[in-house]
């Protein structure tokens, strides 16, 4: 016999598929996506390609031929992992890097588990992770979007990458940086796909939001606990450590926050719950920034609050129906 795997109760009819809430981020990541090709380019454009469907093909061979079972790729989740996945790699990244990260996020962390809906790490942060720590040089080869279709872009740096190069050499944080921080926020920021516009990321946030596909919580409180974090080390040695506004908007903040964090299935059912993983996303993050040999971390502490979630919803029960 089948075991069910079931959500808490009451179990509620609503209008709703995984098909439904899979494509509604995708449209959500949509805006960022134009963004990144438009200025990236015809390269962009081939890291998505390869992504997604390496992505969808994978997830389809896996389950029909070695799960045995009828396929999956109709509910969409492996297109949401191909974009995300793609979003956190450099466009430079070689096809055959996109393919193996995507190994990585299906076969691995998604259908090694079980399938949607059983796996214990978000599977683009995985692909993304295990590219990163395999392949270092390619995963830091970053080109500064300038111009459409990246006619002119140059090879470069991330903000975080010349801070924390920059203070390894002994230098002060005055001298390193003059951070614009409404160029952050719209556009033409060195790094992955994903960090080319916050504003773009922002906007498919609040999409989700008036869809009501994700709550809030666990994204303000990775937001805050930045926030936080970064005032009082700021204030304790502003030549030292990077402030609150450069911390929420530079890396992988908006993207990690807002899209994979938020994870249905590697995040816990409870709102106390899920305000305690995005405080220990937020402090993890910033500790790996300050201290660790990473610039960035928010891909390190979503992975390790993945690893904590059944905890999590061991020791925080949503409220029984009918009870207070």
């Amino acid at each position: 016999m089948n075991r069910l795997l079931v959500s808490p109760s009451p179990h509620i009819h609503a209008p709703v598929s995984t098909r439904s809430l899979m494509r509604d981020v995708v449209i959500a990541l949509m805006p960022a996506v134009l963004v990144s090709v438009v200025f990236y380019g015809w390269s962009e454009l081939l890291v998505l390609g390869v992504s997604v469907a390496s992505c969808v093909l994978l997830e389809y061979l896996v389950t029909r031929f070695l799960m045995k079972k009828p396929s999956t790729i109709g509910d969409l989740s492996a297109v949401v992992t191909g974009i995300l996945l793609a979003l956190n790699l450099p466009s430079t990244t070689p096809w055959w890097v996109v393919f193996i990260g995507a190994v990585m996020a299906i076969c691995v962390a998604k259908m090694t588990f079980g399938g949607l809906g059983q796996n214990v790490f978000n599977p683009a942060i995985a692909g993304r992770v295990f590219l990163l720590i395999s392949f270092p040089t390619y995963m830091t080869h970053w080109e500064m979007p300038k111009g459409l279709f990246g006619a002119d872009a140059v090879t470069g740096a991330t903000p975080l990458g010349v801070v924390k190069e920059g203070l390894l050499q002994g230098g002060k944080l005055s001298e390193l940086i003059s951070p614009d921080y409404l160029q952050m926020l719209l556009t033409n920021i060195g790094g992955s796909a994903g960090e080319i516009s916050a504003l773009a990321l922002l906007a498919g946030f609040v999409y989700l939001l008036a869809r009501r596909v994700i709550r809030p919580h666990i994204t303000l409180s990775i937001w805050v606990t930045v926030a936080v974090v970064a005032l009082v080390f700021w204030l304790v040695n502003p030549e030292r450590f990077t402030g609150p506004v450069f911390n929420l908007l530079t890396g992988g903040m908006i993207l990690g926050s807002c899209f994979m964090a938020t994870d249905y299935v590697t995040s816990p059912m409870s709102v106390l719950g899920g305000i305690i993983y995005g405080v220990g996303i937020g402090f993890i993050t910033m500790m790996i920034r300050y201290f660790g040999s990473y610039p960035e971390g928010m891909s390190f502490a979503i992975l390790l609050m993945n690893a904590v979630v059944p905890l999590l919803n061991r020791a925080f029960h949503q409220k029984k129906y009918g009870r207070a």
